[in-house]
């Protein structure tokens, strides 16, 4: 029951990253405001998630996980309350930042609490459970999103969120265990005041990426280089204080290591290529967003049937037997959409689909299972928040990532600058008298993109190698001369 108590509110915070993406063009006739100002609503929320998560390790230590857990669920429902309400969209994004400060806490708190409840021995079963949520925000996303929309109104997609976050409240209260605080130490202030607004700017800049058309962009680099001086400078500090806000000394353990590089780059290459898979039905087939988020619906079925077994198979047999079959699938998935046209069977890209979700069941969860595995009960709060700080970065990288290489790729097709390769595609999709060409230039742009979604993940390879061979069981009992 715990498991599912967390897993309802990862639900929660990841779909709102992603439902509110269908909105924006119906709050910006709303509000009668440009895109570029609405777009603030999404990006708000984003580095709202990047500010608190440094500190959700420091907190869960110090105020007891479950007490932090059930504040971030009250701060995202108020969040949400308030957005629903929202006279003006300068009110809007204020209440978004705050439901990006509660959703921001929810997913390392949460895992905490479940590694804590597991235990090393017990760890993979549970924490398939939290992989769900991440594999349905960007499917559920848009069609949530557009439903709401169409059915209620604009509001209706954070007012849902409060009957939803109130029962997560209720089921909380009831079912998680609540911990003594432990000594947690001086809080970390100088190293907040470098790695939370670091961590911000990286995103931010990076997540500005697409539309500037590169890195030479004022509003790219600028953002990217102060917020890489500020974590180098926090990384700097860490290795040298007591206490600080993220423990590196965690990097020291060879699986934790292994495990976090593993799943920075699976979340560049996996992150990214969710990006273009919408992005490829509604540019090239023309699909609603709703629409395209159905279409995904066979990535989630495949993930929700392998997510259970390996979680199980993980805690049996390691991680490292269970991560690299994972891999193959989504390489053999991504060398299929390589291959993609402007008129490939649906049959074709469903059956590819299901490929995909297959494979990130089985390698997404025993990745973050073979991280927090061998920690000591003391550091899972540490260790929850480093490796939530890596997904978030990476994830975010591996999207800005594919959209400048898809926008380059389209702006070569087409003859227009970086920044305007998917406006001239559109343009181009929209006339009747070149559709057919354009539609056949634009697929042929998304197959060189996913190229590079294939390439990195074989580079993913590498590293999984040395993931774990056994079970924290057998190595214990191996340890014990069994």
């Amino acid at each position: 029951m715990v498991a599912a108590v967390i897993a309802l509110g990862s639900i929660m915070s990841i779909l709102d990253s992603t439902v509110v993406n269908v909105a924006l063009q119906t709050l910006t006739t709303e509000f009668h405001t440009s895109f570029n100002v609405v777009g603030w609503v999404a990006t708000g929320y984003m580095l709202a998630l990047a500010t608190v998560i440094p500190v959700t390790g420091w907190a869960s230590d110090r105020f007891g996980t479950k007490r932090l857990y059930m504040l971030a669920l009250v701060m995202f429902v108020a969040g949400s309350a308030l957005a629903g309400l929202a006279w003006n969209v300068e009110t809007l994004i204020l209440f978004r930042v705050v439901q990006g400060l509660g959703g921001g806490m929810l997913a390392p708190a949460g895992m905490t609490i479940l590694t804590r409840a597991a235990g090393p021995r017990r760890l993979g079963r549970v924490m398939s459970l939290l992989g769900i949520p991440m594999l349905i925000g960007p499917i559920g996303g848009p069609i949530l999103g557009g439903w709401l929309i169409d059915s209620v109104s604009w509001r209706g997609i954070f007012d849902i969120n409060i009957p939803i976050g109130l029962l997560a409240l209720a089921l909380s209260a009831k079912f998680l265990v609540a911990e003594k605080p432990v000594p947690a130490g001086r809080f970390d202030f100088p190293g907040m005041l470098m790695l939370s607004p670091g961590l911000a700017l990286l995103i931010y800049g990076v997540s500005g990426l697409p539309t500037a058309g590169g890195f030479t962009a004022t509003e790219v680099w600028l953002p990217v280089m102060l917020g890489l001086a500020l974590t180098t400078g926090f990384v700097l500090r860490a290795v040298r204080v007591p206490n600080p806000l993220v423990d590196l000394s965690l990097f020291r353990g060879r699986t934790f290591s292994v495990a976090m590089v593993t799943n920075a780059i699976f979340s560049v290459s996996f992150f990214g290529a969710m990006l273009l898979l919408p992005s490829y039905f509604l540019l090239v087939r023309g699909e609603s967003a709703m629409w395209a988020g159905l279409l995904l619906i066979p990535q989630g079925l495949g993930a929700l049937l392998t997510m259970p077994l390996t979680g199980r198979l993980t805690d049996k047999f390691g991680a490292r037997k269970v991560v690299l079959p994972g891999l193959v699938l989504i390489i053999c998935a991504l060398a299929l959409f390589t291959q993609f046209g402007a008129e490939t069977p649906y049959w074709k890209v469903l059956a590819g689909l299901s490929v995909l979700g297959l494979g990130a069941g089985a390698a997404m969860t025993p990745l973050m299972s073979a991280a927090m595995q061998t920690l000591r009960h003391e550091d899972v709060a540490k260790g929850s928040t480093a490796a939530n700080i890596s997904q978030q970065i990476f994830g975010a990288f591996g999207a800005a990532l594919m959209s400048v290489v898809l926008a380059a790729v389209l702006a070569g097709k087409f003859g227009v600058p970086t920044n305007r390769g998917q406006l001239a595609a559109t343009a181009a999709l929209a006339d009747p008298t070149t559709h057919g060409p354009a539609a056949a230039m634009a697929a042929g742009s998304f197959s060189t993109t996913f190229v590079l979604a294939a390439v990195l993940m074989v580079v993913c390879f590498v590293p999984a190698l040395f993931l774990p061979r056994r079970s924290p069981l057998a190595e214990s009992e191996v340890a014990q001369g069994r």
